[in-house]
Order: structure tokens, then C-alpha cells, then sequence
């Protein structure tokens, strides 16, 4: 998935830093971030920034925000704008990013893209309306008037796989850019547990009821803000799919052979996918 990067690890604490010439810098518009890819992702250094702004520009380096290191590579978060020239670099859609390679780089773009999110949507405080402001010591925003503390938003969903003997039920999404194959999903509602969750989404987008439920993993998914939440369960009753056309366009029943191969291999939802064709096999 796309958190398995070892030998390299995450490290997501936060710290007050500033960028130096090797530093990786990340840079969003709208569904999109700034990089080069020649079969290989790559993201601008903090010299080839400076070097633009200074030297092409004649201005100071805009603000640099510490998000987080991988192995021995730092990465700061900065405004780049739409019109920035340097090199082969430009702005890619972070749908085509889930394609490249190597992963940790993939993993680099969602997780920065995360916090990129919760930052532009997190400039003033909800309670007193005062400009926010960066802690000092922690991934947090906090307001100076009021004391109000924001926190980076994790949304939790879950993935489900739902299986009747040597089938598992596959979907596709209605009206999404993403047309493959995915699993019955959705996020959790206040005051529900993810189990109930489950029981739910299962029901709301297909019409059944479903039996034993059990937790398989947990994936960070950046992309969306999303910690998704993986479980099997079983059909409870024979009954015929009723779909909810507004969130899906597909729901089938796939036998274990033709299950699709999980080209990516960066998501929860084809992991679970393989997995259930894996041990129907044995």
C-alpha cells in the first residue's frame, strides 16, 4: 500500500525547521502539484527555489512550512504560482501522481497535499473569527485571541469487502475520475461505530445485510484527508442488489478468478481485493 515504504519510514512529528539547499519543496493548485516526472517523481530542492525567486523574480522566498521527512530527505510545503517556470517542472493532477513512481514520492505528494488542505481551509479561528496562527511546538493552529486549537482533519472511512462464497462484491464510483473497480466505502457519522459503519454503507449503496464483520488494516490516504478502516464481511441474506445510483454505477458480484490484478499496488481497497482472491485459492 502506499504507506509500505521500507526501509524508509515516515516521519511525521512535527518541528520547527527551516529549509536548506537539499530541502524538498511542495507546491498545490487546485487538485494539482508542482513537480518533474521523466519516469521518476521528482520534487524542486530549496536551491532551485531560491535561485528562481531571487534571481528570475527579484523577491524574497515566499514563507516555507516543516511537514515531514522520509529517510534523509526533508520536505517544506510553499506557494508556487500557476505561472512558475523552472526546468521540466510544472503542475501535475494528483490523480496522475497515484501512477508514478517511486512510491515514497507518491506517499510524499498525498501526505503533503493533506496538509496543504487543512492549512487553506484553516486561516481564520471558528469560534472569534482571529487570524490563526502556526504553534510553535506542535502540528497545530492556534488562535491568538481566543486560544482555540485546530488540529490536522482525519476523516475515518471505511473499505468493505463483502464476500458470498467465492465472490466478493466489486463496485465502480458514479460521476468519478477513478473508473476501476473499488469496494463499498464511506466515512463514519457521529456517534457510530466503524462496524456500524459497515452495516450502513452496505445497506444505504447496495441493499443488503451483511454478518461477521471483521477488521483486516488501516491505511493513511492523503488524498482525501481519509483514514480508511478495511473490513470483510459476509452476505447475511440472499437478496437482490439494489443500487444507489447517486453514489455508484456498478455493484457485481466477481468470483475469485477474475478478481483484477492490482497494478498500482498502493491502496487498501485493491490490497483487500487481492487478498480475499489469495486465500479463496488455498
Amino acid at each position: 500500500m502506499i504507506q509500505d515504504i521500507a526501509p524508509l519510514q515516515l516521519d511525521n512529528s512535527y518541528k520547527k525547521k527551516v529549509p536548506h539547499a537539499g530541502s524538498r519543496m511542495l507546491g498545490f493548485g487546485e487538485r494539482t502539484v508542482y513537480l518533474e516526472y521523466n519516469g521518476e517523481l521528482q520534487f524542486l530542492t530549496y536551491e532551485q527555489w531560491k535561485d528562481y525567486n531571487e534571481n528570475v523574480l527579484g523577491r524574497e522566498v515566499p514563507p516555507c512550512v516543516y511537514l515531514f521527512s522520509i529517510g534523509e530527505e526533508e520536505y517544506f510545503l510553499t506557494e508556487i504560482g500557476a505561472d512558475t517556470k523552472i526546468g521540466e517542472f510544472r503542475f501535475y493532477k494528483m490523480f496522475d501522481v497515484r501512477a508514478m513512481q517511486p512510491k515514497e514520492r507518491v506517499l510524499v505528494a498525498a501526505t503533503a497535499w493533506h496538509l496543504f488542505v487543512w492549512y487553506r481551509d484553516n486561516q481564520f479561528c471558528g469560534r472569534c473569527g482571529e487570524k490563526l496562527v502556526h504553534s510553535e511546538t506542535q502540528r497545530m493552529l492556534q488562535c491568538p485571541c481566543c486560544t482555540n486549537m485546530v488540529f490536522p482533519k482525519i476523516a475515518p472511512a471505511v473499505i468493505v469487502g463483502v464476500t458470498h462464497g467465492d465472490k466478493i462484491l466489486m463496485t465502480k464510483y458514479a460521476g468519478r475520475e477513478y473508473k476501476r473497480y473499488a469496494l463499498i466505502a464511506g466515512f463514519t457519522e457521529i456517534g457510530e461505530t466503524a462496524e456500524e459503519t459497515v452495516k450502513r454503507e452496505v445497506m444505504e449503496e447496495v441493499g443488503l445485510a451483511v454478518k461477521n464483520i471483521r477488521y483486516y488494516k488501516s491505511q493513511p490516504w492523503g488524498f482525501d484527508s481519509n483514514l480508511l478502516l478495511g473490513y470483510f464481511c459476509e452476505l447475511a441474506e440472499e437478496e437482490e442488489i439494489h443500487l444507489d445510483e447517486e453514489e455508484l454505477s456498478v455493484a457485481e458480484w466477481v468470483d475469485y478468478h477474475d478478481v483484477p490484478e492490482d497494478r498500482e499496488k498502493l491502496s487498501l481497497t485493491h490490497e483487500m481485493m487481492t487478498y480475499f482472491k489469495e486465500q479463496r485459492r488455498r
